[in-house]
């Protein structure tokens, strides 16, 4: 039986996390763990009523409660056999858990990331400047690593082995874009399924401000170049 965990790294999630929590198919996954990434609201407190793993990050950063989710798990007895990652904000369709892990288990891929094609996109769930950004990104990795990925999307599946192999490091916007490049630089298996894509609950931390996406935006495009001279 594959063995399936998710992690969800939550900064102030307090109105949509628990949303996120319930409508993943518990008959799909065998943990859910909740990174509490130094909120200031009652996310913690929410996630632990819904009844899944709560782990906290006290140093703010996506990449770093990412990692704090991989540390949790990579300290228990059974392993996974594929991490899901997924946002708080519920702007992911978390019941198409199911889709996005079929590749893997089906097809014999290493990574399947979601992606928010505009058909399948609520309108106003991406704002400009995310929407040129994901497509300069991808245009980059196609151009320099010969890439077909279409997105950045947050909502991915990947094989536990391949995810430890990567050897993640970055600790804040980069994180998603990182793991994509080393999947590409070490010519692991990788695919993309089509996800809904709605507007989030609360403003972004990132996109909903100025200072964010041009933060986002260099970091994603700084490792872009970064990984390339390697």
């Amino acid at each position: 039986m594959t063995v399936i965990k998710v992690i969800i790294p939550a900064f102030n999630e307090q109105e949509s996390v628990v949303r996120v929590v319930q409508d993943i198919p518990a008959d799909k996954v065998d943990e859910i763990v909740v990174v509490n990434n130094n909120s200031t609201d009652m996310t913690a407190r929410v996630a632990q009523q819904a009844g899944v793993t709560v782990v906290d990050e006290p140093r703010r950063g996506y990449g770093y409660a990412c990692l704090a989710g991989m540390d949790y798990i990579a300290g228990q007895e059974l392993l996974p056999d594929i991490i899901v990652f997924m946002d708080a904000d519920y702007s992911d369709h978390p019941e198409e858990l199911p889709k996005v892990v079929a590749p893997i288990s089906n097809e014999g891929m290493d990574l399947v990331i979601g992606t928010r094609k505009k058909d399948l996109r609520e309108r106003g769930s991406m704002t400009f400047p995310q929407v040129f950004g994901n497509w300069l990104a991808t245009r980059l990795m196609r151009l320099i690593y010969g890439s077909r990925f279409t997105d950045l999307g947050p909502f991915r599946a990947i094989r536990y082995d391949r995810l430890m192999e990567l050897n993640m490091q970055d600790k804040t916007f980069g994180w998603t874009v990182e793991m994509q490049i080393k999947v590409l630089k070490r010519k692991l298996n990788y695919t993309e399924v089509p996800v809904h894509y709605r507007n989030r609950i609360g403003v972004s931390k990132i996109s909903g401000t100025i200072k964010g996406t041009l933060l986002a935006g260099y970091k994603i495009l700084g490792l872009i170049f970064k990984y390339s001279l390697r």
